[in-house]
């Protein structure tokens, strides 16, 4: 597990859903928002591989809408358990069937949950 606890030092990790076609726009300002806060941004192409890779340390945070179980059960359960933490983008708990999938090392989390609190401001 990484011990990186500044979110600009941090490298992070995302994926984009299968309607990354007609959500476009939406998904990308989320990489926006974290562009300019975070030391860079990689995407792999598989959730677990992303999970496994912040449960390691080569990846601080990692962040992706609209995954299913099989791509973040095993996962989750290996960050959680390598000392991370895994919630949904407002903190709260992870849900296997939820439709979102924030990952970290644990140093960075509130970090990375202030950057997205504010698209969900106003909002159940």
């Amino acid at each position: 597990m990484s011990e990186v606890d500044d979110l600009q030092r941090a490298l992070l990790a995302t994926g984009f859903a299968y309607d990354r076609q007609v959500r476009t726009d939406f998904y990308l300002s989320f990489m926006r928002d974290f562009m300019g806060r975070a030391q860079d941004i990689r995407r792999l192409g598989s959730a677990a591989l992303d999970l496994c890779y912040v449960a390691c340390g080569r990846f601080d945070g990692f962040w992706e809408w609209s995954l299913r179980p099989w791509d973040t059960a095993a996962g989750s359960l290996i960050v959680r358990e390598a000392g991370g933490t895994v919630s949904d983008f407002r903190g709260g708990a992870f849900d296997l069937y939820g439709e979102q999938t924030l990952a970290s090392n644990g140093h960075v989390h509130a970090a990375l949950l202030a950057v997205l609190a504010p698209r969900f401001e106003g909002t159940r």
